[in-house]
């Protein structure tokens, strides 16, 4: 059993993933779900795959999602720190980072130098971590970064770094 870690839940790339992960419980299960802003969609979401922990970017909505999901026992935190520490976690595998613009690159380069694989759905992040991959990755577990993008530039930066399917 795979445990994935969904940055950006809630967005497109991250509703697919859960779509995905659904259809295929018996091999994945999400671990950790993370979103930006829409702390409804991510109470849903939580509700409905039990992960360990939902984590809220924006920390002002806080309280709506700690008190939506402690009913539930289900573990919540906000924040950007919070994001960075929750994929290190013996709970996850692989993150699946989905975010907008940067804000996935502190918790990808995380992920990395704890020895997670990583399946990037950003651009931004993309370029950047796959130029600083090499430098963070852990020389005994060699990690894969995976793109889940088509664009030709995104699949050339990981090609290196990624086994054959």
């Amino acid at each position: 059993m795979k445990n994935i870690a969904v940055l950006g839940s809630t967005g497109s790339i991250g509703t697919q993933t859960l779509d995905i992960i659904s259809r295929h419980s018996h091999r994945y299960r999400a671990s950790v779900l993370v979103a930006g802003s829409r702390v409804d969609d991510l109470i849903e979401q939580a509700r409905r795959h039990k992960p360990d922990l939902a984590i809220i970017a924006r920390e002002d909505l806080y309280e709506r999602l700690s008190s939506a999901l402690a009913p539930l026992g289900i573990e919540t935190a906000a924040g950007s720190k919070a994001i960075a520490d929750a994929v290190t976690g013996s709970n996850v595998d692989t993150v699946v980072t989905a975010t907008v613009g940067y804000s996935g690159l502190e918790p990808t380069v995380a992920a990395i130098k704890a020895g997670k694989d990583i399946a990037l759905a950003n651009k931004e992040t993309m370029v950047v971590a796959a130029a600083t991959s090499h430098a963070c990755s852990p020389r005994r577990r060699q990690k894969y970064i995976r793109s889940t993008l088509s664009t030709r530039p995104s699949t050339s930066a990981c090609r290196a770094r990624t086994p054959p399917l």
